[in-house]
């Protein structure tokens, strides 16, 4: 293992599949803003049957982490790569070195044998399990000339409200989306809209992103589901990790990016992007 992937950097978990690269490629930003290294990492079984099948393994991994660094490498952005190979349960690879990154990406689909060891099971573990953000990244789709693409996030209350819309602020300013921000329609006599106080309040923080106000009974899985609009990210907190299921489903078009707070109550992304223009 180099050295960079000793320190604070923005992982990845490679496997072979289109999904993993493309979210290896998206993750180029994610390293780029935070100026740490992206570590792209393909995990290997412990126990092989054979000295042949050993070998499969190794070159399907070294095979796959080329393919992947070729495509970052490709970007033409200022990041540092580095390439890794470990050993063991996918997902228990992938929590455990989340203790060291920034953020922890996986695609979201694979097709094949070997595409399959890092899905399923797996992006729902690390969403839950990990020890920093995890994003689980879905094809990229492609809309209409005039479609505006979302990041949606939720305010509910809940103690990691903060984290959660920092985090979505910190993304839709690196991509250069704008944000719809979900909230209970007030009760009648309640003298004013909590949500569009919030809105305002985020406004002054970022105020080169774009935050629309949207009341809505429900969770971000349910406006997912429920909405055509095209979300390129639903953005929640550790205690929603739960939603992921619902949020990617069979048909689901938008990635999920997974906040976990630090200490402070910020959002554990790290990000330091400039100043973008919302759209």
């Amino acid at each position: 293992m180099s050295d960079a992937a000793q320190f604070s950097s923005v992982l990845v978990g490679i496997d072979g599949s289109d999904a993993a690269i493309g979210a290896a490629t998206w993750a180029v930003e994610e390293a780029v803003s935070r100026s740490v290294p992206l570590v792209l990492i393909g995990v290997m079984p412990s126990i092989h049957p054979s000295a042949e099948e050993y070998q499969r393994e190794l070159h399907h991994a070294d095979v796959s982490l080329r393919a992947a660094r070729a495509a970052v490498e490709a970007t033409g952005r200022p990041v540092k790569v580095d390439t890794d190979i470990a050993t063991g349960q996918p997902a228990a690879v992938l929590i455990a070195r989340s203790r060291d990154a920034e953020l922890v990406c996986v695609g979201s689909v694979g097709i094949g044998r070997y595409e399959r060891s890092i899905l399923g099971s797996t992006a729902t573990d690390l969403a839950e399990q990990a020890h920093c953000p995890v994003a689980v990244i879905r094809p990229s789709h492609s809309g209409g000339p005039s479609d505006i693409h979302w990041i949606v996030a939720a305010t509910n209350g809940t103690p990691d409200d903060e984290a959660v819309i920092e985090g979505a602020m910190r993304e839709a300013r690196l991509r250069r989306l704008p944000v719809l921000l979900l909230g209970r329609q007030p009760r009648h006599g309640d003298g004013g809209d909590e949500l569009d106080r919030t809105v305002a309040l985020w406004r002054k923080r970022f105020d080169d992103v774009h935050i629309y106000p949207v009341a809505f009974h429900g969770d971000v899985a349910h406006f997912v589901r429920e909405h055509d609009e095209p979300i390129e990210m639903a953005v929640v907190g550790a205690a929603d990790a739960s939603e992921l299921a619902g949020i990617l489903g069979r048909h689901g078009r938008s990635s999920v990016l997974v906040i976990r707070s630090r200490p402070d109550g910020s959002a554990g992304s790290g990000q330091g992007a400039g100043s973008g223009q919302g759209a």
